[in-house]
């Protein structure tokens, strides 16, 4: 067992290792110093990692700065006002088209892209994939076929750092969702994803294993934290649920054909008609949305305009 363990350990440090190697020199990586993002940054000393943060906001700064010190990377930090945060979100929501509520953690990958664009970067890699093919979400503990469900998953993951990229005109690289990489992780046993030690369930544990001894134990070993709360971003939250007034909120099911999670999703679906227009109607072939009536793929479970999740309704922040 310690044999095969130590050898899916060597093979993905090998397959990430290759695959970061071939990355455009006039690059960079968004770099939350979160386990995935270090992972990534270890295997290329030298790039230009950023590190995007709410005014000071969160822990990914203090664990970037961490990391900085033993990878010798090129660390930049863009420190967004609140103002600017707020500001951004109809630019935000024209890209995506979206007004699912993550906009909090979009708005880290717009900051991040558009500094990289501003320092004349034309590549960005990020660990888009990561939680999903290596069961880093505490939700996937209790799936009884966890490895069905991520094979299934693995079949239509969307990020927004690619629209986002578009948007800039930079080239987004994910090598956790590349498909040599993804198709051999796919292999790998759910018992090497999630595993208990001393009490505590670790999701990813296989990829923690990998990189304990080559990062520091306390970036190996961290608990899994949102972009939007290690960037601080989350915090806007409140800010803007205080720009809807009980009264605005109350008239909500009168005339829009939207379910709410909160004030926070409706003021974001306010922008959404001001910058983007009407909810799509669905395509043939198509089943509805309950959440906001658009258009979704059978076999996709999650809507790309509203948020809502199929089984969920709308996801816990």
């Amino acid at each position: 067992m310690t044999d095969g363990v130590e050898r899916t350990s060597l093979e993905i440090r090998q397959r990430l290792s290759a695959s970061m190697q071939g990355k455009p020199i006039k690059g960079g990586i968004l770099f939350s110093g979160g386990l995935d993002s270090a992972v990534l940054a270890s295997l290329r000393p030298g790039a230009t990692a950023i590190t995007v943060t709410l005014e000071s906001r969160g822990e990914d700064l203090e664990y970037a700065t961490c990391l900085n010190k033993s990878l010798n990377l090129i660390h930049t930090h863009r420190r967004v006002t609140t103002q600017e945060a707020l500001g951004a979100i109809p630019e935000v929501i024209r890209i995506l088209k979206s007004f699912d509520p993550a906009i909090p953690n979009d708005l880290a990958v717009y900051f991040g892209l558009k500094h990289a664009k501003e320092l004349g970067l034309t590549h960005i890699v990020t660990g888009d994939g990561s939680d999903e093919i290596f069961a880093g979400y505490s939700y996937m503990e209790t799936i009884p076929d966890l490895a069905a469900y991520i094979n299934k998953l693995s079949r239509f993951l969307e990020f927004s750092s690619n629209r986002i990229g578009n948007f800039f005109g930079i080239t987004i690289h994910q090598p956790f969702l590349e498909r040599n990489f993804l198709d051999w992780a796919l292999t790998i046993g759910v018992d090497l994803k999630i595993r208990e030690l001393d009490g505590k369930v670790w999701g990813k544990w296989i990829l923690r294993h990998a990189f304990d001894g080559f990062l520091p134990s306390k970036v190996v070993w961290q608990a899994k934290r949102p972009l939007e709360e290690g960037s601080g971003m989350s915090s806007l939250r409140q800010i803007i649920s205080s720009m809807v007034s009980d009264e605005e909120f109350s008239e909500k099911d009168k005339g829009y054909p939207v379910q709410f999670m909160d004030k926070e999703h409706f003021y974001y679906y306010k922008i959404f008609r001001n910058v983007v227009g009407e909810i799509p109607p669905p395509q043939g072939g198509e089943k509805t949305c309950p959440g906001c009536g658009t258009g979704i793929e059978r076999e996709k479970s999650h809507c790309r305009v509203c948020g809502w999740v199929e089984g969920i309704g709308w996801p816990k922040k």
